[in-house]
């Protein structure tokens, strides 16, 4: 099975607007989130901001999946509500 680039960063984004989504659902904001999980807020930021190149490891992932209480594999889904 063969992935293309492109597919890697729709990953991304993915993983990215689900931050951001759970993260408004919980009524936090990104300098919340911050410091609950212990990252920076301008990290924070940055992974959710659209423009921004995205690079986090899946232990970041699981690690704000904690702090937002939702299932980690939520957070890969795509699906535009």
């Amino acid at each position: 099975m063969q992935h293309k680039k492109h597919d890697l960063k729709n990953v991304y984004l993915i993983v990215a607007k689900n931050i951001k989504r759970y993260r408004k659902l919980k009524r936090l904001t990104q300098k919340d989130l911050a410091r609950l999980t212990g990252y920076s807020y301008v990290y924070i930021r940055r992974l959710e901001a659209p423009g921004c190149i995205k690079n986090f490891s899946v232990q970041t992932i699981y690690h704000i999946a904690c702090v937002l209480d939702v299932d980690i594999g939520k957070l890969f889904i795509d699906d535009d509500i």
